[in-house]
């Protein structure tokens, strides 16, 4: 039977160690995956400290004036680094569904401090390793930003060695596919609603993440799963907790047996005072290695099944759907 709301997972008896705590979590992890694709963990292991340094740092980048935020702007489509101003994405488009641009700006770093090399660097490194670029004067930016996303990175290592001891693989299979992860770590700013939203316009509309999976910290309720009873329900919203979801790369490894599931985040009623204010959220996204081809893992095909996709490099899936997303499907954003 489908799971139709969103667990909350413990992984304290992950990272206990034993091989029954261990059992336990990813049976655990792969009954959501199957069911929703959505879960909320806690006792993560990351420092509640380091988020509130991340999240003070960015409330006071968005509190800058437009001109200010514009100055680390965004280098080019696709390239995801730096400032984007509200509406100018719309993550329907990635799924080639048309709505107004989202209502939300953000701010976004990928890997920090990468060799010098052609691996890095080359012609086939793309913008995958774009230098991250930040704002100035603001007192702990850079560093807050570093080591959440070196905290972050060590929690979906640990997450993907779960997902493979839930799909019965060896623990460290995926391993040597994101030991040089092109992931983003990305601040969501979504500021109060001072006129109604457009037809169909979201602080972020329906979409499915494009990667591996996906840590989420919201620092409130509007996050909401298409489940697949059709109905959209709301991820549970727990201090300190993260959601976590797999994204269209981990659906396409296991063949469509887990689930890259819709998702969006809601306005709040415009004319309630109360609940019309400024959210923020902090967002990982997890991307394998850019040279890992994404194809159906034996031991999600069954006897005479054919894989339901074609092999895909990570790097090359990941490109695509930004484009779509920053240029709205083909047409250029102006700022």
């Amino acid at each position: 039977m489908s799971v139709l709301n969103v667990p909350v997972i413990d992984l304290e008896p992950w990272f206990a160690g034993t091989p029954e705590g261990k059992a336990a979590v990813a049976r655990a992890v792969d009954e959501a995956c199957r069911g929703i694709g959505f879960l909320v963990i806690t006792h993560h292991q990351i420092d509640p400290a380091l988020i509130r340094r991340v999240s003070e740092a960015s409330r006071r980048f968005f509190a800058l004036p437009l001109a200010e935020k514009r100055k680390v702007d965004r280098p080019r489509d696709d390239a995801v680094r730096g400032y984007s101003a509200v509406g100018e994405e719309g993550l329907s488009y990635s799924l080639e569904e048309a709505a107004p641009g989202d209502l939300k700006e953000s701010f976004s770093i990928g890997p920090s401090h990468v060799p010098d090399d052609d691996y890095h660097r080359g012609p086939a490194a793309g913008a995958h390793f774009e230098p991250n670029q930040f704002p100035a004067g603001i007192d702990d930016f850079q560093e807050a930003y570093e080591a959440y996303f070196a905290a972050a990175s060590h929690l979906a290592s640990e997450l993907m060695r779960m997902f493979a001891v839930g799909l019965g693989l060896r623990e460290t299979f995926f391993d040597d596919k994101i030991n040089e992860h092109i992931s983003m770590f990305r601040v969501l700013s979504y500021p109060a609603q001072t006129e109604p939203p457009l037809p169909g316009q979201m602080r972020a509309g329906a979409h499915s993440d494009y990667g591996s999976l996906t840590i989420v910290l919201p620092d409130g309720p509007g996050l909401q799963v298409f489940n697949k009873a059709g109905q959209w329900v709301d991820v549970p919203h727990i201090p300190d907790a993260f959601a976590v979801n797999i994204g269209d790369l981990m659906m396409q490894w296991t063949n469509d047996q887990w689930t890259s599931t819709l998702h969006r985040v809601v306005n709040p009623p415009f004319d309630d005072a109360m609940k019309n204010t400024r959210r923020q959220s902090l967002v990982f996204f997890h991307q394998p290695n850019y040279d890992a081809m994404i194809e159906c893992l034996p031991v999600c095909l069954a006897p005479g099944e054919a894989p339901k996709y074609a092999p895909v490099s990570s790097g090359e899936h990941l490109t695509s759907k930004f484009v779509k997303q920053t240029t709205f499907g083909g047409t250029k954003v102006s700022a």
